[in-house]
């Protein structure tokens, strides 16, 4: 039985199949990626927003997407579905900070329903590894390491940080994880840069689809690093609205854009579930 129903469907593709039938069924249509023709992995970001644009309502507990999506099956399914194509899911630590200690980057956690279809499909026909590897940027390196997500010895886990934030991860006992990496990039302006990021992940990681999950700031980078391909967007039937005190972000922050040198997308698929758009796009 389909979660989603598709209305548009612009992507015109000879290949076979890629996903199972059963997969097929719940997402109605088949995904393909296409191979990055720049040097560097495919990148595909994934969010949830309301009608005004808002990705997170910023109050403490109540900041993460599924607050957005009212935890909708759907997006959740979606969700899992890109985290099982993709050999590296990445997130910034604003989005890490905002989700629950508990929290496992894999698809099954975000969908358990389709656990073993993930499963054969990520291992059986995309024959990758059974969980895609979490990169988590954090210039500072002030993360919570008792988190699930450096104490589960099946998830391999990649900290990309600062000089600086190595050593605050050295001193608190990061590199003593047996699944946790560390690798620390130069940072210009206390930002590292997108390009040396996917460098990094492409050369020592063998990464060649990577699952970008935000934060705002973080993806505003690589968007101005014309480093993102893909675009998921499921759209949310509430508004949150703003007001001069309280910052609700959108899932772009930090960057702005003149007319000349706005990135532009093309509409790819539209797919609907009770009130809710799946909207998908690829970088024109």
């Amino acid at each position: 039985m389909a979660l989603l129903r598709t209305l548009v469907d612009c992507d015109k593709q000879d290949d076979e199949s890629s996903l199972p039938q059963e997969l097929r069924e719940l997402y109605d249509g088949d995904l393909h990626f296409r191979t990055s023709v720049a040097g560097r992995p495919f990148v595909i970001a994934n969010f949830v927003s309301t009608l005004d644009g808002v990705v997170s309502y910023a109050i403490k507990g109540k900041s993460g997407g599924s607050t957005i999506s009212g935890y909708d099956p759907a997006d959740r399914f979606v969700m899992g579905l890109l985290r099982a194509s993709a050999d590296a899911v990445m997130v910034g630590a604003g989005t890490l900070h905002d989700s629950s200690a508990e929290s496992l980057w894999t698809p099954e956690y975000v969908y358990p329903d389709a656990k073993q279809l993930y499963g054969e499909y990520r291992v059986n026909i995309l024959r990758k590894p059974e969980y895609p590897l979490l990169v988590i940027v954090s210039g500072s390196g002030q993360l919570e390491l008792e988190r699930a997500i450096f104490r589960t010895p099946t998830m391999r886990t990649l900290v990309i940080t600062t000089s600086a934030g190595r050593d605050e991860l050295t001193r608190r006992g990061a590199a003593t994880l047996g699944s946790v990496e560390i690798h620390a990039l130069d940072a210009s302006g206390g930002n590292i840069a997108p390009e040396a990021i996917l460098e990094l992940v492409q050369s020592q990681f063998a990464v060649k689809t990577l699952l970008h999950e935000g934060g705002p700031t973080l993806f505003g980078q690589f968007l101005a690093a014309e480093a993102v391909d893909e675009l998921f967007l499921t759209l949310s039937p509430q508004i949150a609205g703003r007001n001069g005190g309280v910052t609700r972000p959108a899932f772009v922050q930090g960057v702005e854009f003149v007319p000349d040198s706005a990135p532009w997308f093309q509409l790819v698929s539209v797919k609907e579930k009770a009130a809710n758009l799946y909207l998908r796009y690829r970088r024109a």
